[in-house]
């Protein structure tokens, strides 16, 4: 008979070793520093099972330097205040310090830092020989060094280097080829080299390209912005990408595309969607590549001119690459030919899991209907710029894909506004997981006027509707998909049950209001939302209006928020006669964020691009003083002392941060914005604090 077990048994009870596994499951910050609360053995084994740590302190403040993660070996240094600040400047002694992290930090092997200046990586880079992972991180300006010289504390101290992040790294496109070449033992041990330039205006040349690839050959994953204009001297064409496959035949993951891809900037949904020249690359060519590419796992290939007719390509690529299961295609025309009712070109990869497709302008109906029946395993799938595709399609796709399809984004499509793109998702409403829609409504005055009435009320008064068998049901041209009884309460409403992420496009003084109108009301477990409002309000009337914050409210799990109003332009400081800064705007864009119960929040404000400031307001310093649950506030600009001593009311506000991650980022910041002096005094202030959770 099985022993009964006794009903004193405590956790305490299982031995170390499978505690330390199971404490080593949880990853999430928050729930970790609740564990270690608990108890001084489950202190000691959070601290010894946690691998990864970011620090986000002021430097200047030594004896807060944690020495009980012991265990850490992913350490992100890119976060320490003030933040862009060389880390060691404000050092009497820099060597002493960097061997004090190295103490607190014996076994990192993955380390991300902001290298402002060459000196950081030659006092940090010594203290772990053993490194495998670097990642570096600049906005500000290169320092007028040599060539290279970014890189040479890193590969002479760090041999066993696999991976090189360098994509939030300002530098020139010349200086890590030679830096390369001067280190040819560990060029060849690198796997993992991402080069995607998010700060650079400047894509590599054809032969910068090359030169990299030679210098490391056994290249598993490779990312980079690359020159395709062939007006250009250096522009990566067929030669290239032949030549790229053939120093690199193990890579698994490769990323092509121009440098204005990365600023995601929405096209214009009337445009044609042909370039006037072609780029250099054909489609025989793009087989060849493929041929040499058997391990391909995952293809980025967004260029700035047309590739035509490249259907025969994606037939090679699904036949020579078949562990190929990401693919994102930008300026490639013709990728399905739709002659008959059988799949072809792109249709017949079969195994994909996740397609994008930007900027095709032959992309049609048929041809969504024939990759979704191709491939039936997709779980993302993005379509951008496509100017011929129409809620029809999407709809079948959806149908069709229903049982697999959980992540979408649709987006500068002309015949896809926000309700024709949630139309279209009725048949995945309930499975789909992360959403991205532009918010462009057909009349926006109307749902002007139908949020200034409340309660089921304003819905039967202003949406046509028709009673069937006893229901009213909605006939609006807007099908809101809502029935309601005699007594005019919801009796049925769409939900989207496991909605987690939304991602919304918004233009410059459009209201976020109908949002909830249009089709998107329920969403139960809604998480994280973003937001990015794009375009010029110089020459637009002021309006005193709010946003809309305020009707997120409706989303009861909301807790963190991104609102970039980062591509909205203006006038920071002198606006001509006539006009307004951007003070106006930014209350109109915050109006109403308190009403929502907000943990984390990241905040662009506007920018004005003639003097290259982006920086906090006094009108929108205040809204966010009166966001009672925020925790977590990183504002992405620079802000006046005196405005930031607002935040101080937040109750619960722990994790505050200014971060100039624009290019090229503020070098001397001027006397009435946030110096080192006023960072750290705003910080002293927070933290004394009493905190309640």
């Amino acid at each position: 008979m099985a022993r009964t077990l006794s009903s004193d048994v405590h956790f305490h009870d299982i031995p170390d070793a499978i505690v330390s596994n199971i404490f080593s499951l949880i990853t999430d910050t928050r729930t970790r520093n609740s564990m270690s609360l608990v108890c001084l053995k489950w202190h000691l084994i959070e601290r010894s099972t946690r691998t990864s740590l970011t620090l986000r302190g002021n430097i200047r403040d030594l004896f807060l330097l944690p020495t009980c993660f012991r265990a850490v070996t992913d350490l992100d240094l890119s976060f320490l205040s003030p933040w862009g600040h060389p880390i060691f400047d404000s050092s009497s002694n820099p060597k002493l310090l960097a061997q004090l992290i190295h103490r607190a930090f014996p076994s990192v092997v993955s380390l991300t830092v902001y290298a402002r200046n060459p000196s950081a990586l030659q006092l940090l880079a010594p203290q772990w020989p053993g490194l495998s992972k670097v990642k570096l991180v600049r906005w500000h300006q290169r320092s007028p060094a040599t060539p290279g010289s970014d890189f040479v504390a890193v590969f002479e101290h760090n041999h066993s280097l696999n991976s090189l992040d360098l994509s939030h790294f300002y530098c020139w496109t010349e200086d890590l080829p030679p830096a390369l070449e001067a280190y040819p033992s560990v060029a060849a041990s690198i796997t993992h080299l991402n080069v995607l330039a998010h700060s650079s205006a400047e894509g590599f040349k054809s032969h910068e390209l090359l030169a990299i690839s030679a210098a490391c050959p056994n290249l598993c994953e490779l990312l980079a912005t690359c020159v395709f204009d062939p007006r250009f001297i250096g522009f990566v064409g067929d030669e290239t990408l032949l030549s790229l496959a053939s120093n690199c035949p193990r890579l698994s993951l490769l990323h092509l595309v121009r440098t204005g891809s990365l600023c995601d900037a929405r096209g214009d949904p009337d445009d044609e969607g042909y370039t006037s020249e072609d780029a250099r690359i054909s489609h025989s060519a793009l087989a060849d590549m493929f041929a040499g590419l058997p391990l391909l796992e995952e293809l980025v290939l967004d260029v700035c001119h047309n590739v035509r007719d490249t259907w025969p390509a994606w037939e090679v690529l699904n036949s020579k690459c078949p562990r190929l299961k990401f693919l994102k295609l930008g300026r490639f025309h013709g990728i399905c030919r739709g002659i008959d009712a059988r799949p072809d070109g792109i249709a017949i990869c079969s195994r994909l899991e996740s397609l994008s497709i930007k900027n095709s302008a032959d992309l049609t109906d048929s041809h969504l209907i024939s990759i979704s029946f191709g491939c039936p395993r997709l779980a993302k799938f993005e379509v951008q710029g496509c100017k011929r595709i129409t809620e029809m399609g999407m709809n079948k796709l959806a149908s069709i894909l229903q049982k697999s399809l959980v992540d979408v984004k649709i987006s500068c499509c002309k015949y896809l506004n926000a309700v024709c793109s949630l139309r279209a998702l009725e048949p995945i409403q309930d499975r789909i997981q992360r959403l991205h829609i532009d918010c462009v409504w057909e009349n926006v005055e109307q749902f002007g006027e139908v949020a200034s009435f409340s309660g089921e009320a304003a819905d039967l008064r202003h949406f046509s509707s028709e009673k069937r068998g006893g229901i009213w049901e909605d006939t609006s041209p807007w099908k809101r998909r809502k029935t309601f009884n005699d007594n005019g309460i919801d009796y049925q409403s769409r939900t989207w049950a496991r909605l987690e992420f939304l991602s919304l496009w918004i233009p410059v003084g459009e209201l976020l209001t109908p949002l909830t109108l249009s089709g998107l009301e329920n969403c139960p477990v809604l998480e994280e939302i973003k937001i990015k409002v794009e375009g010029d309000c110089r020459h637009r009337p002021s309006s005193t209006n709010a946003f809309g914050l305020s009707s997120l409210a409706c989303y009861p799990r909301l807790w963190k928020m991104s609102l970039n109003c980062g591509s909205a332009i203006g006038y920071a400081l002198t606006a001509p006669s006539g006009l307004v800064d951007l003070s106006p705007w930014e209350r109109f864009y915050l109006n109403g964020i308190c009403n929502l119960n907000l943990t984390e929040l990241d905040y662009w404000p506007p920018q004005d691009t003639d003097v290259n400031q982006r920086s906090l307001s006094l009108p929108a310093a205040g809204l966010l003083a009166q966001c009672g649950s925020l925790r977590k506030l990183f504002i992405h600009g620079t802000a006046n002392e005196h405005f930031m001593m607002f935040l101080l009311k937040i109750p619960t506000l722990r994790d505050v941060q200014l971060r100039e991650d624009y290019y090229p980022a503020p070098e001397n910041d001027s006397c009435t914005e946030m110096r080192i002096d006023s960072c750290s005094r705003f910080e002293d202030a927070l933290n004394r604090r009493h905190i309640p959770d």
